[in-house]
């Protein structure tokens, strides 16, 4: 039997979207980047590689966790690559390559904003968006909506970005949680195709 189609309307990839950052990065990766950041302020890099550690732990899917070290460790090199004299950015680079860490994108986004003197909400609002423009970008590449429709989508999300951060942004590691068994099943299925338009 011919497969459902998941997204046939703008709406559709708008809540995709949207049930993906209010359940999933906003009290995931938001939750993560905030306490990243704050282990940063207080130099502690034990407790740093323990908040990497447990987002990646978080991240249920092979594919998943492996696209999000290695875009977050591209991250930390890249910005490593013209800041050269940040010692915590070099000792969490070392501690990825001798596998301590993971090099996770939210903790990587963390380490790499705060290197460059980005405050940490805006941060946040860097990881929402790119992930939002991302998904609107690949769906504009697989024809399934038009341009319009897709500055439409990223307008109509900017109050859940803003509430999602607030909403996880200051919550305490140990409050760290994901629900959305939707879409674990969506990256389970993508996982196991044998050819795929993307990596994730």
């Amino acid at each position: 039997s011919e497969k459902k189609k998941l997204i046939s309307n703008p709406d559709d990839l708008l809540n995709l979207i949207k049930t993906y950052i209010e359940n999933q990065i906003g009290p995931a990766d938001c939750t993560a980047l905030g306490a990243a950041y704050e282990q940063i302020i207080k130099n502690n890099i034990p407790k740093l590689i323990e908040v990497d550690n447990v987002i990646f732990s978080m991240k249920l899917i092979e594919e998943i966790r492996n696209a999000s070290s290695r875009s977050g460790t591209q991250l930390l090199r890249c910005v490593g690559s013209f800041i050269t004299d940040d010692k915590l950015l070099n000792e969490y680079l070392k501690a990825v390559s001798s596998k301590k860490a993971t090099g996770v994108f939210p903790v990587a986004m963390a380490v790499s904003a705060h290197s460059l003197g980005i405050p940490r909400n805006k941060a946040a609002l860097i990881m929402l968006y790119g992930f939002t423009v991302s998904m609107v970008g690949a769906a504009l590449r697989m024809g399934m909506l038009q341009h319009f429709d897709g500055q439409m989508i990223i307008h109509r999300l900017r109050d859940v970005l803003v509430t999602t951060i607030r909403s996880n942004i200051n919550r305490p590691l140990t409050g760290i949680w994901q629900f959305a068994p939707g879409i674990d099943l969506i990256q389970i299925s993508h996982e196991k195709m044998p050819s795929k338009m993307f990596i994730t």
